[in-house]
């Protein structure tokens, strides 16, 4: 038998908990896929399932064997897809995942370049703020801030992730009193709630000397959704946090001026730099290392290199 395609079978019976609807699914019949299953269980001298009436669960044996099953699928197909693109140029799909906020703040601009510049490939782009587990969700590749020192894992530098504190100038008129370490709640502030933040401590630096503020910040709006208090300081509610990529047009045109700039702010569990994530047992295919290469680049134009 085809160890492949019995290995196909054997990872759509396990995803799907069922010979019967795995093989709906294949389009082949249930005898095809038990078949399959039990000349891999002779071949390894262990059962993957335990079958009953009423399920067909994964055995221990059977669980250690998936991980490595779906991974030889997986790099298999990316091997065939990487050939093709030898032959042809890059084509297919590329799936990424990324913070909410980058999607108005660059990653809309950089997509629709990435489509013009490669005709053949697709994208599907999911937003999210929740963490994603590249390992097991199948995506190619993840945009991310902060720390990724997790196994399994290959991290690139691609942007810079400085920290400014930001007001629009109607703010800036109505509280005319600068604002310094020491003031803190002079002001008032639109807060972005997250739970790598500590509510509590944040950090500033100025000539080598940092400085640890235990102040909880006073706010006027508290939100999960970045962009909502972007557009509040635009309007004039308060002062913001602000990531460097996300601000440049609006102090460009003068909607938001910088605050305290003789500050660093650290940028906390969020760290220095945007990254670009992905599995390492998949490597970086050539579509996936041309994304991340066209948005080092845009980011790079912006005056937001991640070498930096």
């Amino acid at each position: 038998m085809d160890k492949l395609s019995a290995l196909g079978m054997f990872v759509a019976t396990a995803e799907h908990g069922s010979f019967s609807r795995a093989a709906e699914q294949l389009g082949k019949t249930p005898s095809a896929l038990t078949k399959a299953v039990s000349h891999l269980e002779a071949e390894l001298g262990s059962r993957l399932f335990e079958r009953s009436t009423r399920r067909t669960v994964l055995t221990e044996a059977g669980r250690l064997y998936l991980e490595t099953a779906r991974q030889v699928l997986q790099r298999l197909h990316e091997v065939g897809e990487e050939i093709g693109q030898l032959q042809h140029g890059l084509h297919g799909n590329l799936r990424i995942t990324a913070p909410l906020a980058f999607g108005r703040a660059f990653l809309d601009e950089v997509c629709a370049g990435f489509l013009v510049q490669y005709p053949q490939l697709t994208l599907h782009i999911d937003l999210s703020d929740a963490f994603v587990d590249l390992v097991e969700s199948g995506y190619d590749l993840a945009l991310r801030e902060g720390p990724s020192d997790l196994p399994g894992l290959i991290a690139r530098r691609v942007g810079r992730n400085r920290i400014f504190i930001c007001a629009s100038p109607a703010y800036l008129a109505r509280n005319p009193e600068p604002l310094t370490p020491f003031n803190v709640n002079a002001h008032q502030w639109l807060v972005y709630q997250h739970s790598a933040l500590d509510k509590f401590l944040w950090y500033v630096e100025r000539d080598g000397q940092r400085l640890t503020l235990t102040h909880p910040l006073v706010a006027r709006l508290r939100s999960d959704n970045y962009d909502l208090l972007l557009a509040g300081a635009v309007a004039g509610a308060g002062l913001l946090h602000t990531p460097e990529w996300s601000v440049g047009p609006y102090l460009a045109d003068g909607r938001l001026v910088r605050v305290m700039s003789d500050y660093e702010i650290d940028p906390d569990a969020f760290g220095p730099h945007i990254l670009a994530v992905y599995p390492s047992h998949r490597r970086a295919t050539g579509k996936v290392q041309a994304f991340i290469d066209f948005l080092a680049a845009f980011l790079a134009q912006r005056g937001l290199d991640g070498a930096l």
